[in-house]
């Protein structure tokens, strides 16, 4: 049996037009078979040049016989053998997307293994440029930097897989450049704004124990609308957060997993919630802490918390704010007012404790301060006696 030739070995022959050819070992068929990666060159010179380079690149690579298949059809592989069964339905959908409308008419019919840095950092480029879809009335069809940077994300996920199964030699989304993350700034209600918030949400009687909760917890939009009375221990004063509504444009509404594996998760309530879900129980007529109004069987839909809120926010004279403000709001008053990190990550679920401090840096010293005599009176006002509701040692738990 012949040696098997590894991984980065090459060859270089003069053809009879005059070019330099060479070629490498990149990896095996399943028969044993080598794998060639080409070059051409005009002179013997550039060919070798070309070839050192890839050999660098394929050394030790492995490359199975899938990494002749085209980007596009590894992407759509990944999305039925991995996407679909580990993604969420909403962000399964999302990926989908920017795979149809952003990678594949660009780099789709690549194929897999050929697929460069600078190919990459060319797309991010030209869909930055000339990305949108739809022609917007201020921005053209640039496309915003976030954008470019979740499809980035994707790509980076599904790539980092193909090097897993020796598909490519390398992740060529490692190491391009990328535009900055240009996030709406986050809007925070002061205390005179909560103030004239709660007065109009408790003349309203559907809503007021659904704001009131979400100003004291600060639960995603999915997350609160998805309570059902189970979750609730009266006794311990505590919530499960287990799940998550979501209602994708013009489809059904889906129950599903909390954002991320820490998003299940056990909270201690402060004891005016724990009362006002308590008072809420004894009248209620649904297995959802907070059902549709229409519907009880269902929980209430995400957006109609958003339409609600917006129009709670009009009759308070308030600025127009985003729904994950609400929760931007609570954190920053938590922390304003001595909640530590690592207590707030358990509450809101966040990955860890660093990740919530880079979230929330602009609470600095200096505005703990002069926000305590504020913000504490508020609490004070709004938790009770205590201005920390969930004491140090009494950290959110994950939940069974």
């Amino acid at each position: 049996m012949a040696k098997r030739r590894p991984s980065g070995d090459g060859m270089v022959r003069k053809r009879e037009d005059g070019r330099w050819e060479g070629r490498i070992v990149v990896g095996h068929k399943e028969n044993g078979e080598p794998i060639f990666r080409y070059v051409l060159a005009k002179t013997q010179k550039e060919l070798l040049a070309k070839l050192h380079r890839d050999m660098d690149i394929y050394q030790d690579a492995q490359l199975t016989e899938d990494s002749r298949m085209t980007l596009g059809e590894w992407l759509d592989r990944w999305i039925e053998e991995y996407g679909a069964v580990t993604l969420r339905p909403n962000t399964l959908r999302s990926y989908e997307q920017y795979i149809r409308c952003y990678v594949k008419p660009y780099l789709g019919g690549k194929i897999v293994s050929r697929v460069t840095r600078l190919d990459i950092q060319k797309l991010y480029r030209k869909l930055k440029k000339e990305g949108r879809v739809h022609d917007h009335p201020e921005y053209g069809h640039e496309l915003s930097d976030s954008m470019v940077l979740r499809i980035h994300a994707m790509l980076h996920r599904c790539l980092k897989d193909a090097e897993r199964d020796h598909i490519v030699p390398y992740n060529p989304t490692d190491g391009v450049k990328l535009p900055k993350s240009n996030y709406k700034p986050k809007q925070v209600l002061d205390r005179d704004q909560m103030d004239a918030f709660l007065a109009a949400v408790d003349k309203n009687e559907i809503w007021r124990d659904f704001f009131y909760t979400e100003l004291t917890t600060g639960l995603r939009r999915g997350e609160i609308c998805g309570l059902m009375w189970r979750d609730f221990d009266e006794n311990a004063g505590t919530l499960k957060i287990l799940r998550s509504v979501n209602v994708p444009k013009r489809g059904e509404m889906e129950i599903g997993e909390t954002k991320t594996e820490r998003g299940r998760r056990t909270i201690r309530l402060p004891p005016s919630t724990v009362q006002r879900l308590k008072e809420r129980k004894k009248h209620a007529i649904s297995q959802w802490i907070f059902p549709e109004p229409l519907a009880p069987e269902k929980p209430v839909r995400p957006s109609a918390a958003y339409y609600w809120m917006k129009v709670l926010l009009k009759e308070a004279g308030l600025p127009h704010i985003r729904f994950h403000d609400l929760r931007h709001t609570f954190a920053t008053h938590a922390l304003a007012s001595g909640v530590d990190a690592k207590t707030l990550s358990g509450i809101l679920g966040h990955t860890n404790a660093s990740f919530t401090l880079d979230t929330y840096t602009h609470v600095t010293p200096d505005m703990q301060r002069a926000a305590s005599d504020v913000v504490g009176g508020f609490l004070e006002d709004l938790l009770g006696k205590e201005l920390n509701p969930w004491p140090e040692n009494e950290k959110a738990e994950p939940a069974p």
